[in-house]
């Protein structure tokens, strides 16, 4: 089954990457970490053990979890699952990332869905970019959508049609220059929803529309300190409401998420996530969420 208009409804079917398939060998990783931008080489075998690690959380909240095969389209960054496509209840909708070292996920991974019978939705295509880390869903009828340097105005356009025959209302979020193009950032990497009603922010870096929006919706925001924010404190998955994954090495983001009612699990991200700056929603396509 497929379904997965939500960030927050219990998770029942995730895609990862294994380091062993994304990163497939230390010659690989020696020569694609510097051109990709990773802060350094990560270490392949501590990064399967880390792996092993947080999949087990997965599967411990009952959630199956898919394998991506090796492609050799893709690099070290297949490693974050999330990116090249977008899940919703008619099918996926496949992206032409605006990192250009990632154009070959997208297509590995509509031929992967063909053999999970997966049904393709739609493609984004020719001048029109995405990546489904600036795609945040607020219900499962609205979907915020950050306008930065990796999904451009084509890129929203294009996915807007796409989603309007499923009643589905795109929110475009005008995402900040931050550090340039050549440094990531995208919407998820400043919000994520942990339930109905809360979020985990790094509001210096929220546009005042989205903070307007969330304050207009009821949703309480868990602040994190710009001392967490580099080690992805914001990057928090949810397997259901308040029940979240998170990287360890944050205290003061967990302790607030704690007093926020939250039920956390925690794996260590020195080699899967720093590296990359990838967090474990990064690291996740989710297929199906329901209650």
């Amino acid at each position: 089954m497929i379904g997965n208009q939500s960030m927050v409804a219990p998770l029942r079917s995730v895609i990862v990457k294994r380091p062993e398939e994304a990163f497939r060998n230390p010659e690989a990783i020696e020569k694609e970490w510097r051109p990709l931008g990773y802060t350094r080489p990560p270490d392949l075998e501590r990064a399967s053990e880390d792996h092993q690690r947080f999949t087990s959380l997965l599967t411990a909240a009952g959630a199956e979890v898919l394998y991506l095969p090796t492609d050799e389209r893709t690099g070290l960054d297949s490693i974050y699952a999330h990116d090249p496509v977008l899940i919703t209840d008619r099918g996926a909708i496949i992206f032409q990332t605006g990192k250009p070292a990632r154009r070959g996920e997208g297509p590995a991974f509509a031929d992967a869905f063909g053999t999970w019978n997966v049904p393709i939705l739609g493609v984004v295509e020719g001048a029109a970019t995405a990546e489904a880390g600036d795609m945040v869903w607020l219900d499962r009828h609205t979907l915020l959508v950050g306008r930065g340097f990796r999904t451009n105005a084509s890129g929203i356009e294009t996915l807007s049609a796409l989603l309007k025959s499923l009643g589905v209302t795109v929110i475009t979020v005008q995402l900040p220059y931050w550090n340039g193009p050549e440094e990531v950032l995208h919407l998820m990497s400043f919000v994520s929803l942990l339930d109905d009603n809360l979020a985990v922010v790094y509001r210096r870096a929220m546009p005042v529309p989205l903070f307007e929006l969330f304050n207009e919706k009821g949703i309480q925001l868990v602040d994190v300190p710009d001392e967490e924010y580099p080690t992805l404190g914001c990057n928090v998955l949810a397997l259901s409401p308040r029940n979240i994954v998170m990287v360890g090495g944050n205290p003061v983001t967990r302790g607030r998420l704690e007093a926020a009612g939250c039920k956390i699990s925690e794996f260590d991200g020195n080699e899967i996530c720093f590296p990359g700056a990838g967090g474990p929603t990064c690291l996740t396509r989710p297929l199906w969420r329901s209650s």
